[in-house]
Formats: C-alpha cells, sequence, structure tokens
C-alpha cells in the first residue's frame, strides 16, 4: 500500500515533513505476538450478490481449512459486523450444521470431532455483510476499516459512478468474507461475483466463467489457484473500460473510467517494461497469472497491491494535458508492481515486520527511476524519501517493532521511507551483484510463505559469507539515526589531510563510508568505518585538496554538518557530480547570494544536467538580492522561453513573472495556451502581475474549458478576484464533488479565498459546510495537524467577511467552528 494524502498535507503544512506520518511517535505499546496458528486455511470460496438500497452483501463462503500440527476440533474465524445465517461442516453433498457462537467480530465454531493436520475440512457459512454499519477503526490513511465499500450505490449523487471495491489491509477482508484475517496465513481463492450485466468485475486470478441472468445481472466467476494473504483478496466492479496490454502472454489490464480509456497507457503503459525489468533484477518472473490495476473512486489510501488486482485512488486518472507535466502516478504504479514479489509472493508474517513488504515496495521506485530515468532522477527520490523519514519525528521507533499500540501504527515513514532507505545503503555495501542474489535467494526460499526480517538476513549472509547481524541490530532492530559533524582540515607539515567524524546522537552506529579526496578532477577515495563517538582519519596529501568529500557514494540515512567552503561546495558541485552533491553545493550557494562565488553557481547550477536540479536551482534565485536579480535575468528568460522540461521551463516563467517586467509578456501570453497546466498556470499567473486586463480575459477564455491543477487554481483566483460569482459557485462545486484526497486537500486555500469574498449568504453557507463536512471526514490519525490548518482557514474566511460587513457569514463560520469534531 501506497499512502498519499497525507504527503498533500505535509507538503502544505510544513516544509520537510514526513510523506507518511503526521503525529509524534506514540507510546511503544504492548508486545504484540505473531498470531499463533492452529487452523491453516486451505481454500476459500465466496459467492457475493450486493444489495445497493442497503448496501450490504448477501454472501455465502466455503472455507476449507486444516489444523496447522496439533489436533483440533474448534475453529476461530474473525467475521466482523455479520448477520450470521447458519453455519454448517460440508459432508459430500450436505451440509451439517455446527454450534456456534458470534460477538460481531469472532465466529467461534465447533467441529463434528477433532481433526489431524493431515485432514482436512470444509466450513460452510451463509451470511449478510453490512459494511456502512460497521463501526471500525480504520489506518493512517483510511478514516474506517469498512473492508467493503459501495460508492454513490443508489446514484444519488450526480457526476459519480456507481462502484463496489474493496480494502483489506490490515485486516477488514473479514468484513465481507468469514476468514483467518491474518497476514501469516495464506490460502487459494475463488470469487463468484453478481453484478449488474452492464458492469465489468475483477478479481484475484483469472476470470474462469461468466453467465448472463434472467433478470438482467451477470455472475463472473474468479479463480486464484495460487496461495495468497487474506488481505490481498479483492472484489472491484462498476461500469469501467479495459484497456488491454499483455506480458509474456499473460493479459495485463487497466481498469479506468470510459473518460480516461484513451490516455490509460499513457498513465500505466509502462507496466509489462516494469514486469520484465522486476523480473530480471530479482531473478524471479512475475510469478501470477495476470496484473490487472483498477481506479476507484473515493478511494483514498494512494494505491493497494492486492494480488493480480492492484487498487489505486482516482489521482491515478489524469488527462492528456497533466501527463504533458510528467505521469505523477509512475512511481505508484511500480510501488504496488514489486509488492506482488514482495508483499504478495513473500508476505511479511506480522505487521511488526510490514517492513519487509513496504520497504521494498518503496526501494522499487528508486530503482525503476535509475533504471528508467537515469541516475539523477533516482538519486532525486532517494533524497526525498529519505526527508520524509528524517523530518517525520520518528527517532525512537524501530524498523521491526514488536511494540506498538495498534498495527495501524506501523503504516509510517520508519517502515516505508527508512525501511527503504536502509536498502539503499545495504545494495551500497555488499554491492549490486550480491544484494539483488539475495533478493532472489530470499524471495525462492519463501516463496507463497511469510517471512520475518531475520529470513532476509540470513538470504544476505548465504550470498554475501558476510556476517550482518551488525547491520540488522541496528538497523532493523534498532531506532534512529546517525547527526554527524564532519570537519575537515590540512596539515601543510605533515603533508596530512584530517577528517574527524563525531556521532551526536547518543546511540553509536558502524557506518561502513568512503571518503573522497579531490585534487582537480583526480579523485583518490578512502574506505573507513566510523563506529565510535569521535573518529580522526589522516591521508597523505602533497598538496591541499581542493576537496574532502564525506560519504562519497551520499547513501549515509544521516543527517550531517560540514565544515566546507564556498569553494569546495564549487568544487564538489564541478567534479563530485552526484544528485546530492550539487544539491548541497546549490544550497551553500543559495545561502551566500551576496557572494560573487555564489551567484556565479547558482546561474552555473541554472544550466544544470539534470531537470530536476534546474528546476531546483530557479526556486533558490533570491530575487530580494539586487545583484542576484540582475545577473539571473537573461539565463531565467532562456528557460522560461526555451527550456525543453517543462518543469523548468514553469519554474522560470513563475520566478521571471516576479520581476513584473512588462519586456516577458510576449513569453507569458505564449504560454497561457501550453499543453502543460503548470506551464499554462504560472503563464497566467505572470501575466496577472503585468496586465491585469489580459489576465483577466484569458481566466473568462479558460474558464469555459475543463482545466486541473495550476491553472485552474490560477484562472480561478483571477476570476475570484475580479468578482466572479460564478467561479466562487463553481469552485465550491468541484470541491463538494471531490472524494477525500491529496487534490482535495490541496483546494481548500482556494475555496477559502472564494469563500473570503462571496457575500451571497446561501452560497457562502454551502461553501462552509463544504469545509466542514471534509474536515470530518479526515482519518482521526491526521486531524492533530490537518485540523489547525482548516481551522486557519475558516478563521481567515470568518475575519475578511467581518472586515466587508457581512456579519451574518462570519456568525455562521463561528457557529461551525463552535461545534467543530476535529
Amino acid at each position: 500500500m501506497k499512502y498519499l494524502f497525507l504527503s498533500g498535507a505535509l507538503c502544505l503544512l510544513a516544509a520537510g515533513a514526513s510523506a507518511q506520518e503526521m503525529s509524534a511517535t506514540p507510546a511503544a505499546g504492548p508486545y504484540r505476538a505473531t498470531s499463533e496458528k492452529i487452523n491453516d486455511l486451505v481454500h476459500t470460496k465466496v459467492d457475493a450478490r450486493f444489495d445497493f438500497e442497503k448496501s450490504q452483501m448477501k454472501g455465502k463462503a466455503w472455507i476449507t481449512l486444516r489444523p496447522h500440527f496439533y489436533a483440533t476440533d474448534s475453529l476461530r474465524l474473525d467475521a466482523k459486523g455479520m448477520d450470521i445465517k447458519s453455519v454448517s461442516l460440508v459432508r459430500g453433498s450436505t451440509n451439517v450444521p455446527l454450534k456456534y457462537q458470534y460477538d460481531g467480530s469472532n465466529l467461534q465454531v465447533r467441529l463434528d470431532r477433532a481433526y489431524r493436520n493431515t485432514e482436512t475440512y470444509t466450513i460452510y457459512v451463509d451470511y449478510v455483510a453490512r459494511p456502512d454499519e460497521l463501526e471500525a477503526k480504520g489506518s493512517a490513511a483510511i478514516s474506517d476499516a469498512k473492508g467493503l465499500y459501495f460508492i454513490n450505490p443508489r446514484g444519488e449523487e450526480k457526476g459519480k459512478p456507481t462502484q463496489i471495491w474493496t480494502q483489506g489491509e490490515t485486516e477488514a477482508t473479514s468484513v465481507w468474507v468469514p476468514i483467518i484475517d491474518r497476514p501469516n496465513q495464506k490460502t487459494t481463492q475463488e470469487t463468484i461475483m453478481t453484478v449488474p450485466a452492464k458492469w465489468v468485475t475483477l478479481s484475484n486470478g483469472l476470470l474462469v466463467k461468466q453467465t448472463k441472468n434472467a433478470d438482467g445481472t451477470r455472475t463472473d466467476h474468479w479463480k486464484m489457484d495460487l496461495p495468497h494473504a487474506p488481505y490481498l483478496f479483492f472484489m472491484g466492479a462498476g461500469d469501467f473500460a479495459v484497456v488491454k496490454d499483455q506480458w509474456k502472454g499473460k493479459e495485463v489490464s487497466y481498469y479506468v473510467e470510459k473518460e480516461y480509456a484513451p490516455v490509460a497507457r499513457r498513465i500505466f503503459g509502462y507496466t509489462p517494461e516494469m514486469m520484465t525489468y522486476f523480473s530480471r533484477i530479482t531473478g524471479v518472473d512475475f510469478p501470477w497469472p495476470k496484473y490487472a490495476q483498477i481506479v476507484g473512486r473515493d478511494y483514498v489510501s494512494g494505491a493497494m497491491e492486492n494480488t493480480t488486482a492492484t487498487l489505486h485512488q482516482e489521482s491515478a486518472q489524469q488527462d492528456a494535458r497533466e501527463l504533458t507535466d510528467g505521469n505523477g502516478w509512475e512511481g505508484t504504479i511500480a510501488h504496488e508492481l514489486f509488492h506482488q514479489w514482495f508483499g504478495d509472493y513473500v508476505t511479511a508474517e506480522s505487521w511488526s515486520n510490514l517492513t519487509l513488504n513496504e520497504s521494498f515496495a518503496n526501494y522499487s521506485e528508486t530503482l525503476w527511476s535509475e533504471y528508467k530515468h537515469g541516475k539523477d532522477a533516482a538519486d532525486a527520490h532517494n533524497w526525498s524519501d529519505m526527508q520524509g523519514y528524517l523530518g517525520s519525528n520518528s527517532e525512537k521507533k524501530d524498523l521491526v517493532r514488536f511494540h506498538y499500540n495498534d498495527k495501524e501504527d506501523m503504516f509510517d515513514a520508519v517502515s516505508y521511507n527508512k525501511g527503504g532507505r536502509i536498502l539503499h545503503m545495504l545494495r551500497n555495501f555488499v554491492g549490486d551483484s550480491a544484494f539483488f542474489k539475495a533478493l532472489n535467494g530470499y524471495l525462492s526460499t519463501n516463496k507463497f510463505r511469510s517471512a520475518e526480517a531475520q529470513q532476509l538476513r540470513l538470504a544476505f549472509e548465504e550470498v554475501t559469507g558476510k556476517d550482518l547481524n551488525w547491520f540488522w541490530n541496528q538497523w532493523y532492530y534498532g531506532s534512529g539515526h546517525p547527526k554527524l559533524d564532519v570537519n575537515y582540515s590540512y596539515d601543510e607539515a605533515s603533508k596530512q589531510v584530517k577528517v574527524v567524524v563525531t556521532q551526536k546522537q547518543d546511540k553509536m552506529f558502524q557506518l561502513p563510508v568512503a571518503i573522497d579526496v579531490y585534487n582537480g578532477a583526480n579523485r583518490s577515495r578512502y574506505n573507513v568505518w566510523v563506529t565510535g563517538k569521535s573518529d580522526s582519519f589522516t591521508f597523505a596529501a602533497p598538496t591541499r585538496p581542493d576537496l574532502v568529500n564525506f560519504d562519497g557514494d551520499k547513501v549515509l540515512l544521516a543527517t550531517r554538518t560540514e565544515n566546507k567552503t564556498l569553494a569546495e561546495y564549487a568544487h564538489q558541485y564541478q567534479y563530485a557530480g552526484k544528485y546530492v552533491d550539487r544539491r548541497e553545493a546549490i544550497d551553500a550557494a543559495a545561502r551566500r547570494q551576496d557572494e560573487a562565488a555564489a551567484r556565479a553557481l547558482m546561474i552555473k547550477a541554472l544550466d544544470d544536467k539534470y531537470e530536476g536540479l534546474r528546476a531546483y536551482a530557479v526556486s533558490r534565485v533570491d530575487l530580494r538580492k539586487a545583484v542576484m536579480k540582475e545577473e539571473a535575468e537573461a539565463t531565467l528568460a532562456r528557460l522560461a522561453a526555451n527550456d525543453k522540461s517543462r518543469g523548468v521551463k514553469a519554474a522560470a516563467i513563475q520566478k521571471l513573472g516576479e520581476y513584473r517586467n512588462k519586456q516577458y509578456v510576449p513569453i507569458f501570453r505564449a504560454n497561457v495556451g501550453d499543453s502543460s497546466y503548470t506551464v499554462s498556470g504560472n503563464a497566467l499567473e505572470a501575466l496577472s502581475k503585468v496586465d491585469s486586463a489580459s489576465a483577466l480575459e484569458e481566466a473568462k477564455k479558460i474558464a469555459r474549458t475543463k482545466t486541473k491543477g495550476k491553472l485552474n487554481a490560477i484562472s480561478t483566483r483571477i476570476l475570484i478576484q475580479s468578482g466572479d460569482v460564478g467561479a466562487a459557485a463553481n469552485i465550491i462545486e468541484n470541491f463538494e464533488n471531490m472524494g477525500l484526497s491529496q487534490q482535495k486537500f490541496e483546494l481548500l486555500s482556494q475555496v477559502g479565498d472564494a469563500l473570503a469574498r462571496v457575500s451571497d449568504a446561501t452560497l457562502f453557507q454551502r461553501g462552509t459546510d463544504a469545509i466542514m463536512k471534509f474536515a470530518g471526514q479526515v482519518p482521526e490519525a491526521y486531524r492533530s495537524q490537518v485540523g489547525p490548518y482548516i481551522e486557519g482557514i475558516l478563521k481567515g474566511i470568518q475575519q475578511k467577511q467581518e472586515a466587508a460587513g457581512r456579519k451574518a457569514n462570519a456568525d455562521y463560520v463561528q457557529q461551525q467552528l463552535a461545534k467543530k469534531q476535529f
């Protein structure tokens, strides 16, 4: 699973905050043992029929089991919030009723006799699943754990399709099928769904049969012949377009709303190539019979790696103009696909070991980016994910955690971001060949089974011949990260360079690290181990080095302060050359733009070979510095007019707009019609600063078309500022119709700007109510951070309404704030 809603919140709330987590480190919590196995699942068959009026599922389930080791005459199944009609033992062609007890969560069944572990038995359960009536705590990314979701089931929400989809992780599959809902269980599976005949369905495995029924429905029968964990079960149905690819004779399909069928391959089309790449690096061909991806409305957890049937939130559906800026969902597609190996093929045996699933999926984004887009792109992604962990306030959390308050606590920046960076360090330490061979050993040894982190260690030790307990103990079974102070000096008399590394945190880490010494372009590398509170390393150097570069490969998960000069950073930019090297140099120069050498480095960085750093350098140009403003202008104008990267072009146009110089109006006008929403939006914003009348006319034209992203935000803002009531009504309606998502969160400030100017009481109350409703839908784990942000927007609206003399509107906001529940 990849959580995305939170990352949007953090981008707006605090720079450098976690991409996965918003809350402070919780108490350790009780010890969480791996779930005991008394009975093992063997096969699960479900027949599902749906009551859309009641948002219920009429289910029949046949669960085949075998005692794990000891003989047993009883069975406990997870069955949350169900109406249990009957429980029986399947004996040949007849069902024998069994005694059972049900408390609304656990179904305790007394078997007809004791069964040995050489025997299987099948239980039949007739039941009704009632997910909307279930009160269950959800995760950090989803506000409940209903398991089965009916989207607009009665067709009451205009413009929203009716759909069904399921979300099993962590233990919510048991809302719609009685099951042993634990990650250390594996079972083959059959899913039978009866749905409106015009719909398509999706489940795990292959579609083996379709039957048209006389009542206008159709029954689809899906079968999964390979075992997988219950939390990976999936049902999805709706009026989707299905766009098909293939990989080595296996079907690869994309289920999207029909509007997005023409661009489905632009969104998901790298999938077959990803399957080839991941199969090659793991040495294990994609192990499942097919791979499908489906986009569900109102799904807020980013995406979920259901075996052979990944579910994506609607943010995946980008139109052609959005895709001009690049596929913002590409990393998520890679993330969920890699889960088909790490999580589905081999599954973490407990939520304590969740990182075995999530760290690999997280790191796959870096791996794919390196393969497809180059080392700079991969290093940029790796750096960003590292910042996500470092800003998450998670120093006290172990990577593998046996103590936690709730299993949902495991879905955080430690299991994801930190785990991915630990894999990156491990890869650097053992080398690529050993790293990928060890992954193959881990997957091959544990296929279709569950595993814990020690089994990963054994796989690496088997390949490398090294004892790696030190690495696992400090990174997997420990917490925190190094906080390093690195000081460089040169002794002219002894002709030696000295590097002193101080660990400022309490716990000492063992760190194998490369130190590079540069004279011009010539580099000498020294591999050392940092182990103590303060370690000193000396190296012979006949002349003072131009640069000493600690962590030459830039792989350490650590914070670092250094005593480098600006000249050394300039040398680092030129000759060390990795993404992080150059970014650090840009940051050093950006802090000193009063100095000629720093400005020269900034100007040089504006033409960096990697588009991401060009755009970053543009963003760091400080136009408050008169000399910097003058020296950068020509380059910014060139980038705004000609850069091949839409991201760089957009950034340069935005920065050029800050000059408020009418000579750039032709550039702004030319780019208002660009196919990129970001370029177009930034151009419109820049135009508004020098020619507000022309910008308003452009905004009126744009309002008659369908737009998204930055262009929609800027054009709407211009119209609202002009007093266009229709624009305010439009943005409020758009906000109301959006599902709970990152995009909806990001639209909040715009809605606030609109409401601050609205005088019509009915429209004002409607918009305020929409914000309050959204606030109530925010998952509980986020509310401590998101709540104050929303409250701040509402108070800002209130103040502006009061200043405008609209007391009734201001009072209405106050009334809503008084009864807020966020």
